[in-house]
């Protein structure tokens, strides 16, 4: 006979529990995903699991809230959330064990290059050659492409159609980015003589996540 392996159905408003202990219940439920997930989790995704009139917002603020004094914190990167580790426990963590194979080791030329492809995309390598004034190496960009940092955008609508590159969802996570649209501005960094350097305020410092450990 065979045994039935059907999920239970998921209970999301909870009506039987008082108000108090139901918003409590919603709270470990989105913490439960997030410990699960290796990466952002969107805020569609963790409505399924709570009532109907629950604000995802607020039920993340509480949870914040309750990891003040924790070593973990929720970190809102790429339109969702995911658990990371405080900034301040990055050397404790190095210390405590071999994360060599985390460790994206980049070069301050790596980097640059890879701003300019975070500012300008999608991009060529001619187009970087314009930028930087030299050829930029296939080695550069699949050093890049293998860190999941860069993908394969659109053909470039010219002769030859090279094609060009655009940064990928981990290149958020791992600098701690909702969107695109948080990049410091350009043109405010040029006026500030800052862009003009090999490295912006953008690609220094060190961010942690779960899931890796990103050193520049």
């Amino acid at each position: 006979m065979a045994r039935d392996r059907t999920e239970p159905v998921l209970d999301r408003e909870l009506d039987d529990l008082p108000p108090e202990l139901r918003w409590r219940e919603w709270m470990r439920r989105i913490e439960a995903v997030l410990f699960a997930s290796a990466s952002p989790v969107p805020r569609e995704d963790l409505a399924r699991v709570v009532g109907q009139g629950a604000s995802v917002d607020l039920l993340i603020e509480d949870l914040s809230a309750n990891l003040d004094s924790r070593a973990i914190e929720i970190a809102e990167v790429s339109g969702g959330w995911m658990f990371g580790t405080r900034l301040a426990y990055a050397p404790a963590i190095r210390a405590a064990a071999d994360l060599s194979e985390q460790v994206l080791d980049l070069s301050e030329f790596d980097i640059a290059v890879l701003a300019d492809i975070a500012y300008h995309q999608p991009i060529a390598r001619d187009g970087l050659k314009e930028l930087f004034g030299n050829e930029i190496s296939r080695d550069l960009i699949g050093r890049l492409h293998a860190r999941g940092l860069i993908g394969t955008g659109p053909r470039a609508p010219r002769r030859g159609a090279p094609y060009t590159f655009v940064t990928t969802e981990p290149f958020l996570v791992a600098f701690g980015l909702e969107t695109l649209g948080d990049l410091p501005d350009r043109e405010q960094l040029e006026d500030a003589g800052i862009a003009g350097d090999e490295t912006t305020p953008l690609m220094q410092g060190v961010k942690e996540t779960k899931s890796q450990t990103v050193t520049w």
